[in-house]
């Protein structure tokens, strides 16, 4: 193989700094005829000499002496690149590139993401929060490591995503201080649309969740009064604390709220059964089929599932 390599590019370093064969071969622990054909290569490849062979001494030429100021830069790069590759391995440093929808994001997520910094400071975390349609879309073409998700995959992207849950949540009906249902122990299903609600945009896992939920307890979305569709968990919060009506939103949002009594989570009753309905939902871990996952995002796939 005729032109530079690395290996030359040693043996010719070597003999630039011994200024002598023997001595340079002897530091590589290899033979002097083969540091001679290393650099006779070298020089026949481009039709120039490195050196002035002066009896048994030798000399840089000027093309000898400008080789020997890249090759140190090159070699040096190969190491860093080498260096950086290595500690991409050890998990020292790179980058993971999550998707999030909200609520997992904002409440869920940052412990978990805290506790993978402390073990791996060097890792930098981007983080991108978006609606469960976004971010099942961003994972499907590559924008995301993982995606963490609390509704339905979208169709449009079942094929390419394995899912898997890493947690869940609990969605409470909740009501401020001046809604009527505010003092009631309780709201029968047939009761729900008789007062106004806060939704979520179409695309939230949340909204999904919770439209779901009214059919199984037979009871029409449609037929719930919309006051206002807000894209955030922290709009219906607050809006639900100033009365404007009633709304479903994960019990990790209004925890605080609760506690407080600035809101109450209202127990709905199946009238037929007199039981307690709960809306549960699962957190989903979300990964291409097929594209290349690194050890950083198979690392922090491991701590979602045991944390």
């Amino acid at each position: 193989m005729s032109g530079i390599t690395l290996d030359r590019l040693q043996i010719f370093l070597a003999v630039a700094e011994y200024l002598h064969f023997t001595r340079a071969a002897e530091s590589l622990y290899l033979t002097q005829p083969a540091v001679s054909a290393a650099i006779q290569s070298l020089e026949d490849s481009y039709g120039l000499r490195l050196f002035h062979r002066i009896g048994r001494r030798v000399e840089l030429t000027d093309a000898g002496r400008l080789l020997q100021a890249e090759a140190r830069d090159i070699l040096d790069r190969v190491a860093l690149t080498e260096r950086g590759l290595r500690e991409l391995n050890e998990m020292q440093r790179g980058e993971l590139h999550l998707g999030s929808s909200l609520t997992i994001g904002n409440y869920w997520l940052p412990r978990k993401i805290g506790e993978f910094k402390r073990r791996h400071p060097g890792i930098v975390v981007n983080c991108t929060l978006a609606n469960t349609e976004e971010i099942c879309t961003g994972t499907a073409t590559g924008a995301f490591d993982l995606g963490l998700i609390e509704g339905e995959v979208l169709p449009s992207t079942q094929r390419h995503l394995e899912k898997a849950i890493v947690g869940g949540d609990r969605l409470v009906i909740v009501v401020g201080p001046s809604h009527p249902w505010f003092e009631l122990p309780f709201v029968e299903t047939h009761q729900l649309p008789e007062t106004a609600w806060l939704m979520r945009e179409p695309g939230s896992g949340t909204q999904q969740r919770f439209e779901e939920a009214l059919l199984s307890w037979q009871v029409d979305p449609s037929s719930l009064p919309i006051a206002l569709v807000l894209t955030t968990g922290e709009m219906v919060k607050v809006l639900v604390e100033e009365g404007v009506g009633a709304a479903a939103i994960s019990e990790l949002i209004v925890e605080k709220e609760l506690q407080l009594r600035t809101m109450r989570a209202v127990p709905i009753i199946d009238p037929e059964q007199s039981s307690v309905l709960e809306i549960r939902r699962p957190f989903l871990k979300l990964r291409h089929r097929q594209r290349f996952q690194t050890k950083i995002s198979r690392v922090f796939e491991q701590l979602l599932v045991s944390y």
